[in-house]
């Protein structure tokens, strides 16, 4: 058997059980294999000293064990962000993102290399789409940079590039690996959204338990539609619809981002048609000022966030400020991609 172009974080319990059993050992072997894969981070097969020699050298010349390769990084492990580059089996980048903050560890993954949504402010827009990636390559940035954390990681975000809701099966499929064979509690696995609406219903009724965190990035659809063209399929009154459903299914709070654009969706008028818009939502707003990669979009000045902020103090939600990490090696919120 020789399968060495697949990795073997895309097999499934019972592939796994059946290489196992062809290889003419007992069952246990299966679940020695995932403690050294997801608990013990292990990263070439002839580290999993407790395994017959001949087990490893036969699963070693048939699969790959892990389907990423690290090419770079950026950042020291002191920083509070550090990025990573890896090529996929395919050959296309992606980039992921090690974040530390208090008690908190996290780690950003992305879902596919490049993105098709085409936001005007994301710079994974300007890669195109090149490709879904696998369970396999999702949980594989999990495991690389979980190696090289100096704490536990305690929380993911769906939230590097790509559109997590355009490759629905196979993130649901990685989420559940890293909530059930790694122990990330369900409530600590963020999967965000530019607001595919149908895939908002989908994960209310296929009742995944993670976090949901929509990008909203402006009040109505005649700013939205100029930011983010996916408004014209998914208009605001339908998203909020989706979110809504979303709460009455699961009793889930819905976080929704809204990047701050100066001149755009930065006014106080915006901030009072916001406070409206979600008035009759549970939900949490979470304001994110720009991360400038170089285009037309710049951050709004202190004076007109804290105008913002301050028209929205009497919003009947939650509303918090997140300056995110990593700015400096272009690892922040929407500063993802991978530069020839």
């Amino acid at each position: 058997m020789n399968n060495n172009n697949k990795s073997f974080l895309d097999l499934s319990k019972k592939e796994i059980s059946e290489v196992v059993e062809s290889f003419g050992e007992l069952p246990y072997r299966s679940v020695q294999l995932e403690d050294w894969i997801y608990k013990k981070y292990v990263e070439r097969w002839r580290d999993m000293n407790n395994l017959p020699q001949k087990l490893v050298s036969r699963l070693d010349s048939s699969f790959k064990l892990h389907p990423l390769t690290e090419i770079s990084s950026s950042g020291q492990s002191n920083d509070p962000a550090q990025k990573f580059l890896f090529q996929t089996s395919k050959k296309n980048k992606i980039e992921s993102v090690l974040m530390y903050q208090k008690n908190r560890t996290t780690i950003c993954v992305s879902s596919q290399s490049g993105c098709a949504v085409d936001c005007k402010f994301c710079a994974t827009a300007f890669m195109g789409f090149k490709e879904n990636l696998s369970p396999g390559e999702i949980v594989d940035q999990f495991l690389h940079l979980s190696k090289k954390s100096k704490s536990r990681v305690t929380n993911v975000v769906f939230m590097g590039m790509g559109e997590p809701f355009l490759n629905y099966k196979n993130v649901s499929k990685a989420a559940e690996i890293m909530n059930k064979k790694i122990n990330i509690g369900a409530r600590r696995i963020t999967i965000s959204t530019a607001g595919i609406v149908s895939k908002i219903y989908k994960m209310a009724d296929d009742k995944l338990p993670y976090k949901l965190a929509i990008s909203l990035n402006a009040p109505n659809d005649e700013i939205r539609k100029k930011i983010m063209p996916l408004t014209i399929n998914n208009p605001i009154k339908e998203l909020i619809k989706s979110a809504e459903y979303y709460y009455s299914k699961l009793k889930r709070f819905v976080t929704f981002e809204y990047v701050l654009l100066e001149n755009i969706n930065d006014s106080e008028a915006c901030a009072f048609e916001l406070m409206d818009l979600l008035k009759d939502i549970p939900c949490k707003l979470n304001l994110i000022p720009y991360n400038e990669i170089g285009g037309k979009f710049s951050r709004p000045k202190s004076k007109s966030i804290d105008a913002f902020i301050n028209a929205l103090k009497n919003a009947p939600f939650t509303v918090t400020v997140r300056w995110s990490k990593g700015t400096r090696i272009d690892a922040g919120c929407g500063q993802l991609a991978v530069k020839n």
